[in-house]
């Protein structure tokens, strides 16, 4: 895993801000884990208003994570992308993360990727946030989109 170099970001202070969630349904068991460390560590940093939108797959991300920061602070984009035998994961991959990138910039709205791009189930499982999972990527990819949100705030200001 490459848990190795993360930042200390266990809460920030998320009072007043606006969190919009994306969620693929594509294996639920996982997404569904990550959806809720990602709700849980918005909670933890005082955020009281959360949207969660379910799209189809990852491929539907970004289109909704852009609506959802037209109205909300940040977003985060959480889903579960797991190499097959053809080319459709380089093909998946590379569009959730061109398209997120895109609406963060366009939207200039901070755009958590929080999708497991991974090559086993397993591997997702790892750094989905269960209780035996040694990574929590819907916590950590919440509360970078929260930091962000306050460092854009210090930056405009200054």
């Amino acid at each position: 895993m490459a848990g190795h170099g993360i930042p200390d970001l266990e809460v920030v202070d998320g009072a007043g801000l606006t969190l919009g969630i994306a969620v693929s349904r594509w294996h639920s068991d996982l997404t569904e884990q990550l959806l809720e460390r990602a709700t849980q560590a918005a909670k933890a940093c005082g955020v009281e208003h959360v949207t969660v939108a379910r799209v189809a797959g990852s491929v539907e991300l970004p289109v909704v994570a852009q609506a959802l920061a037209r109205r909300h602070d940040a977003v985060v984009a959480l889903g579960v992308v797991i190499r097959g035998d053809t080319a459709h994961f380089e093909v998946v991959c590379q569009a959730v993360t061109e398209g997120l990138t895109r609406v963060a910039l366009d939207e200039s709205r901070p755009v958590a990727h929080g999708v497991l791009t991974v090559d086993t189930y397993e591997q997702a499982h790892d750094r989905a946030g269960f209780p035996d999972s040694p990574e929590d990527k819907g916590w950590d990819a919440t509360v970078a989109a929260l930091d962000a949100v306050l460092t854009l705030r210090r930056v405009l200001r200054s």
